[in-house]
């Protein structure tokens, strides 16, 4: 080939479009989301951050409503995936609940990724005229919490929790902790914050674990 030929190619080469990457651009749009918040992060804020361009974007997602399902299935995949992987190990109950919490906490306070919990501040940055869209972060949700119910379940038919225990209520407890670890995330509490908050419920762990059971 000679030097010109390979001038020739070098240069059409440079100019093909890039390729569009629709993990990148995901994982992308999930940190601008989970930032921001679903109303607050713009079309234009999403094609400056993706590098790719809006009819693009659209041919692929849909809309940006396709593109936040997109990252919350992300999240969940990611993060979800794990924590139902630990509700399902054959560890003692105060173990799979001190790790359940310390990962959360971990997660919250990760300086690769925005503060707090992505489907929390997701879903409380939602305006009411996003109904769709709440009803399907309130889903997931109550999701992570029936899995904590069903985890507590096998722990009293293993007997390791008294028989009369209120599983429900338990899980909500635990999720409710982890609703307000996010909050304090978001506003500025540090890891150790948080693992205060995780040693002082393991305090007194042995009396919650006993709710709904006459002791």
């Amino acid at each position: 080939m000679s030097i010109n030929n390979e001038e020739a190619c070098a240069k059409k080469s440079r100019g093909r479009p890039k390729q569009f990457d629709r993990d990148q651009a995901v994982e992308q749009a999930l940190e601008l989301f989970w930032r921001h918040g679903y109303e607050s992060t713009s079309l234009a804020d999403l094609v400056d951050a993706t590098g790719a361009k809006a009819p693009t974007l659209y041919a692929e997602f849909g809309n940006k409503e396709g593109l936040f399902r997109a990252a919350v299935e992300r999240y969940l995949s990611r993060y979800v995936e794990c924590y139902n992987r630990l509700l399902a190990q054959e560890l003692p109950i105060a173990d799979i609940v001190e790790t359940y919490l310390r990962t959360s906490a971990e997660v919250f306070t990760d300086p690769e990724n925005p503060a707090g919990c992505f489907m929390v501040c997701a879903n409380a940055a939602l305006s009411s005229s996003s109904n769709d869209l709440a009803e399907m972060l309130r889903n997931k949700h109550h999701a992570q919490e029936t899995s904590l119910k069903i985890c507590f379940d096998r722990k009293v038919k293993q007997g390791e929790l008294l028989a009369r225990t209120d599983t429900a209520l338990l899980a909500k407890y635990i999720i409710c902790l982890i609703e307000g670890m996010s909050a304090q995330a978001r506003e500025g509490a540090s890891r150790e914050d948080l693992f205060g908050l995780l040693d002082t419920t393991m305090m007194v762990w042995p009396r919650l674990s006993q709710v709904g059971n006459k002791v």
